[in-house]
């Protein structure tokens, strides 16, 4: 069975109270060798520190721009002296989830610009990758890590354009595809997932967020008393297949690229995993 890591999964969240010990075991036995379990703000960091030291996998700390507004500007103080009380922790390989979102209505833009900038600078002092939030933001984003630099990361949930997407991989990052691909409507991005260099791909759920399609119920069924599809890190393999088929290979052949690239993404892996 081929190995897998899920390199974007939201352990912590609520809607895995009541099983989440179940749905770790389950991915494990789909082949999910490893989650990385992104933070999104100062109440969740020790938890998710907490969950990759309990199942085996590991943690990035950082405050999601769709949190920057309850945020407290003390809490950029409060993220450095984390990062520093916990940075010989072999499971603490990343700055994230940061970023830019400029979709959903009501944010602060100039907040979050200063809250990214922020955690890129840290992600320099301590000498950590990053994983970026990127929604309708990509150009911002970019034009941040030229001001300052970092040492690459995942571009997470990655749907913009080819040439954005190569400024990205330039830079040393590699870019996240989940299942927001799975739609057929998603041309452009079941565009990348099938043209974009082998070694610039990693895998992710976002769990327990974006259900591929198989998981997605409409406005209409949901009104009718059917629930969202819960996405689960298990759900990894079941989404490799599409890119396999996406791309014309075989199965093993993109499980070794993934699992080749997450390492290369946040390199503190390696010695995790052996």
């Amino acid at each position: 069975m081929p190995s897998w890591i899920d390199t974007h999964c939201h352990l912590d969240a609520p809607e895995f109270d009541a099983d989440r010990d179940a749905v770790r075991q389950t991915a494990t036995a789909q082949g999910v060798v490893h989650c990385v379990i992104p933070a999104v703000e100062r109440s969740n960091w020790d938890t998710v520190r907490s969950l990759a030291h309990q199942y085996g996998d590991s943690y990035a700390l950082g405050i999601h721009p769709l949190f920057t507004g309850r945020a407290d500007d003390a809490d950029l103080h409060r993220l450095a002296q984390a990062l520093e009380q916990h940075r010989a922790d072999p499971r603490l390989v990343a700055v994230g989830e940061i970023g830019l979102d400029y979709f959903v209505p009501g944010l602060d833009a100039a907040r979050q610009e200063r809250f990214y900038r922020a955690q890129l600078q840290m992600a320099r002092r301590f000498d950590l990758p990053v994983i970026l939030h990127v929604r309708r933001s990509a150009d911002k984003l970019l034009k941040g890590l030229r001001e300052v630099p970092v040492q690459g990361g995942i571009a997470h949930a990655f749907n913009g354009s080819q040439q954005q997407a190569q400024r990205f991989i330039d830079m040393g990052f590699k870019l996240g595809f989940g299942g927001a691909m799975t739609y057929e409507r998603a041309q452009q991005l079941r565009r990348l997932a099938a043209e974009l260099p082998l070694d610039a791909l990693v895998l992710e759920t976002d769990a327990p967020d974006i259900p591929p399609h198989w998981l997605y119920t409409t406005a209409a069924q949901r009104a009718a008393g059917q629930p969202q599809g819960r996405n689960v890190p298990g759900e990894l393999p079941r989404i490799a297949s599409e890119v396999v088929q996406l791309r014309q290979m075989p199965l093993p052949q993109l499980a070794e690229a993934a699992y080749t690239n997450a390492l290369r993404a946040l390199p503190r892996l390696a010695a995790l995993l052996g």
